[in-house]
């Protein structure tokens, strides 16, 4: 699979099947958030697999409610603690974490795993459930697991709508 297949391929999965993920499965993914680039090459990370179930039927309240979290057989968790803000005006933290968690996700995908981005959960209680230091922010988390749907791809933007050339 190309990295573009993998692009146009994964979907947000919110339906897992029990399966367990293979340990070597979970490594690939890791690696390739290590291998995440980062502002000035900092790695101001850490990333949390997390696999026993009653950790993860922990976080399903702290990712609020979402029960595909508490139904896959696996959970990650993107965390920084790099206070920089880049000369553009953003956060390190937040953009070395994005860019690590999309790598990982795009791994999963070859590895034949789905995911799902979560945006919406409680930075105070993941941390608490995972047991984070207070300087670390949760970035992003994500269920892992092997895909019990099968969702179709969702409309996009036309590249006219979305792409300038030189200037906006």
């Amino acid at each position: 699979m190309t990295i573009m297949e993998a692009i146009q391929n994964r979907r947000s999965i919110r339906n897992y099947k029990s399966t367990p993920v293979e340990k070597e499965k979970l490594e690939k993914i890791l690696e390739a958030g290590r291998l995440a680039p980062s502002a000035r090459n900092v790695q101001a990370w850490k990333f949390i697999m997390v696999t026993d179930p009653e950790t993860i039927s922990k976080l399903a309240p702290a990712c609020c409610g979402q029960s595909s979290v508490a139904q896959a057989p696996a959970f990650l968790a993107v965390c920084t603690n790099e206070p920089s803000v880049m000369a553009c005006g953003q956060p390190a933290r937040t953009i070395d974490g994005a860019i690590a968690m999309s790598f990982m996700i795009l791994e999963a995908e070859e590895l034949g795993l789905g995911t799902c981005w979560i945006g919406a959960f409680y930075n105070d209680q993941v941390k608490e459930v995972l047991g984070i230091p207070e300087e670390f922010d949760v970035v992003a988390v994500t269920p892992i697991g092997y895909a019990a749907e099968e969702p179709s791809a969702r409309p996009r933007k036309g590249t006219d709508d979305v792409v300038r050339w030189e200037k906006f």
